[in-house]
């Protein structure tokens, strides 16, 4: 019998009815959508996690704010990553603080678009490694965001994503799809990328969107998976779920007892539990051609030098 994530979190918090309001101070950490902690900031993170808290520069203006990383005040960490390695080593200190979801994204997409990512291969093997080392519900497959270009036409997105299916079968009981949300930044650092190695790329039609995703979404379930669609509600017709990346079922299921939290999204169609991102943007050194976190490869690597490990913010 299928895993169902939603029946064991109703099992497991069925003492707890009536019980919520003790934990309304405790809090998901995400680590991070700003950023990727694991690959290029894991000392900086387990230096504030033996510290207990992180101050966080409010990206959107305003005053910092502090986090706590505290034993029983972090409720569970979401780390976002291409890049798993440096964090693998300390995952068993980071599961003793709070119950640990990996959002891994694998899109073996061509170098002109992705110069900085780890090997697929690699990205592969890692999330196997997960599996092996913490079950199979810990890792979600990111499939995002899907970029239509001359390199990466609709075809080749069909194939390459059976492949990578193919391959993580047994190790992902999820992958989430999106489409590329092309913001200023986004859009500039695009069109200098196509600029430099000579392709095209365009925003398909919402039809020719819902037929690829019902595509990708049938081979993820002949592969054991569920699809699910990030924040996109104008396309969830096309028979996806919606995606819960901060997921708190998720986590109470590893964790085996209940994760508090309410449904606090960051944009409109977001389901995401509410949680605090402890990431700073341009601090990524990956240089995706799509990426709305970073405005220039190379500021992110000033910025990367900059940072003091033992800081209490990541900025």
């Amino acid at each position: 019998m299928a895993f169902n994530i939603a029946t064991r979190v109703r099992q497991i918090a069925e003492p707890f009815k009536g019980g919520c309001s003790r934990h309304e101070h405790l809090m998901i950490v995400s680590a991070s959508y700003r950023t990727d902690i694991p690959a290029f900031h894991a000392g900086w993170f387990l230096a504030r996690l033996r510290a207990g808290w992180v101050r966080v520069r409010n990206p959107y203006g305003g005053a910092p704010y502090e986090v706590s990383l505290r034993p029983g005040e972090v409720t569970g960490f979401v780390f976002w990553t291409r890049q798993m390695r440096p964090l693998g080593p300390h995952l068993r200190q980071i599961a003793e603080r709070a119950p640990f979801m990996v959002q891994f994204t694998v899109t073996g997409y061509p170098r002109a678009l992705e110069p900085g990512a780890v090997e697929t291969e690699a990205a592969l093997t890692q999330i196997q490694e997960l599996r092996r080392g913490w079950g199979r519900h810990v890792a979600v497959w990111r499939y995002d965001p899907i970029l239509i270009s001359s390199l990466t036409p609709p075809a080749w997105h069909r194939a390459n994503f059976a492949r990578l299916a193919a391959a993580l079968e047994g190790s992902s009981d999820e992958v989430v799809l999106s489409w590329a949300d092309l913001y200023r930044k986004s859009l500039r650092n695009l069109a200098a990328a196509a600029r430099e190695h000579g392709f095209t790329w365009r925003d398909p039609e919402l039809e020719e969107k819902r037929a690829l995703l019902d595509d990708l979404a049938g081979i993820a379930r002949a592969h054991g998976m569920r699809a699910t669609l990030c924040t996109e509600p104008a396309l969830l017709p096309s028979g996806l779920a919606a995606a819960r990346c901060i997921d708190a079922e998720r986590l109470s299921a590893i964790a085996g007892r209940p994760i508090i939290a309410r449904e606090r999204g960051n944009r409109p169609g977001c389901l995401c539990a509410e949680s605090r991102d402890i990431g700073a943007y341009d601090t990524c050194t990956q240089g995706c051609a799509y990426c709305y976190a970073v405005s220039s490869r190379e500021r992110a690597r000033a910025r990367l030098k900059a940072i003091d490990v033992e800081a209490a913010e990541l900025a």
